[in-house]
Formats: C-alpha cells, structure tokens, sequence
C-alpha cells in the first residue's frame, strides 16, 4: 500500500486529509511539525509526502531541504502562501510540486498520482550518467570527470531532466 506522510499543524486540514485520503485507498501517516516529519521519513520512509510551508518550529522549506539531502521522495507543498515568490522558493527549494489552500481534492489527487506514476517510472537507478558527465538522485551531486559540481536546485533538475532525454 502507498503511504504518504501528511505535515500540516492544522487539525481540521489533517483530518480532512486523511479521511479523504484512506477513502483513495493510501495508508496515511501524520506529522504535526517539522521535527515529526523528519523523524517519520526516517522510521518509515513514505511515496509521497504532503508538507505545509508555515509550521511551527522548523519550516517547511527547511524541513523539504532535509529530506532532499539523501532521498528522491516526493513533495508536494500545500500551504495558505500561494504569492508566486513562494512558489518560487518552494520548488527551488526542492518541492516537486506546490498547491496553494484553498485547493480541491481532485486536483491534489491528480498531482499525488502524477508524482507517484513519475517516481514509479524513475525505477531503483539512483544515478545518471552521460559520458563524464554523472548526476546523483539521493546526495543531489553532479560531477563531471570526477570533479563536483555546484548545482542550484533548479539547475539540478533541469540537467536531471536533459540527461533523462540525452
């Protein structure tokens, strides 16, 4: 079954969430603040997560940073900050996708399915390669010839997504 991980301090969104969330057939895990939901992507490593910006001891931007140094899972910012800075650095900083609140159900879902399809197909490779050039999915590193490379995070996908279609 596929979990994905719920990060909102909000308990009516949680609770929303969640039930509409079982009744599409996903097990649904829940953090409550940042500190949770690195400790949960540590002990049960989800498919997806859900993860609010404004949250009360780390942010949600930080909290997407951590989790992208050494993994590839899926994030989808929801949060009430829906300027298009925010989208902005919410991408930049690592989310694959962002949906601002108010939202519709149905839209999250298509993006949850979207991203679970996109992970699925990307498979167990962790790394890219393309002559001397090689691009590291879980410590988010290029290097070319063995030197390393300095990426921005939208730099970095845009080379992951060229070197996917070499």
């Amino acid at each position: 079954m596929t979990t994905i991980l719920l990060v909102d301090d909000e308990p009516l969104i949680i609770d929303s969430l969640t039930y509409s969330l079982k009744r599409e057939g996903f097990d649904v895990k829940v953090a409550y603040d940042g500190t949770q939901a690195l400790q949960s992507v540590q002990e049960f490593e989800p498919d997806l997560i859900v993860l609010d910006l404004m949250l009360p001891d780390i942010s949600g931007l930080e909290v997407c940073r951590r989790i992208r140094t050494g993994r590839t899972t899926p994030v989808i910012m929801l949060t009430a900050r829906g300027e298009e800075i925010d989208r902005v650095l919410g991408l930049e900083g690592g989310a694959d996708d962002y949906l601002a609140k108010p939202y519709a159900f149905a839209e999250l879902m298509a993006r949850v399915e979207a991203l679970l399809r996109r992970s699925a197909n990307q498979g167990p490779d962790t790394t890219l390669k393309v002559g001397d050039l090689e691009l590291n999915l879980l410590s988010r590193s290029v290097t070319r010839g063995g030197r390393p490379i300095e990426l921005k995070p939208r730099e970095f996908r845009l080379l992951e997504y060229l070197m996917r279609r070499a």
